[in-house]
């Protein structure tokens, strides 16, 4: 009589690994500004997991112009992949770098986003300096919110102090997204990171 069990908004590691490579795959399918890096896996070599299924996604060197023109930052993207780091004192303070890495945690079954921005001198950004380049409507969530959602954790792969948005209410936001689509769990696991990426 009982129908199939609720799903609960969680992914195993290994329908994570499968949502991670759907991701990727998907990535280079669609049509994306030229200036954006692609996402890449990224094994890990920790010995608590193996390297076959250890890793995590990342998008890398993500640039923000805070008040700079799209082209003046692809051509300070020119002068970077040429190995140039002469960079102008006063254009790297109106410049910021992100990367991006989606990190499964076993604690809460879901993936997390590690995230950094720093100057193009290598400095990284204050928590501060991260919300300013936050959407209007981020900013408020964040001034309005009861609990901070944007914290620093150490990298679970890279032991080096991230932020991180908090997890806790992953699962419940997946579900939401994903429950109305009568998927199968095979169906759900490729869905789960792509859904969270274009909410689709």
């Amino acid at each position: 009589m009982g129908g199939s069990p609720v799903w609960d908004g969680t992914l195993s590691l290994d329908s994570f690994n499968t949502s991670a490579a759907a991701l990727v795959k998907r990535w280079k399918e669609i049509e994306v500004d030229d200036s954006l890096p692609e996402w890449t896996w990224k094994p890990c070599s920790k010995s608590r997991v193996p390297l076959e299924v250890g890793g995590y996604l990342a998008l890398e060197r993500v640039y923000s112009s805070c008040g700079r023109s799209q082209e003046q930052i692809e051509e300070m993207e020119k002068f970077d992949d040429a190995g140039d780091v002469a960079w102008v004192e006063s254009s790297s303070d109106n410049v910021h770098v992100y990367d991006f890495h989606v990190v499964y945690s076993f604690s809460y079954k879901v993936p997390v986003l590690y995230f950094r921005g720093y100057h193009t001198s290598g400095q990284l950004l204050t928590l501060d300096e991260v919300k300013e380049g936050l959407p209007s409507h981020s900013q408020k969530v964040l001034s309005e919110s009861k609990w901070t959602f944007i914290t620093q954790e150490e990298h679970p792969h890279l032991s080096k102090p991230w932020l991180t948005l908090h997890p806790c209410a992953t699962s419940d936001w997946m579900k939401l997204l994903l429950e109305e689509t009568k998927a199968t769990d095979k169906e759900r696991s490729l869905q789960y990171l792509p859904a969270c990426m274009y909410g689709d």
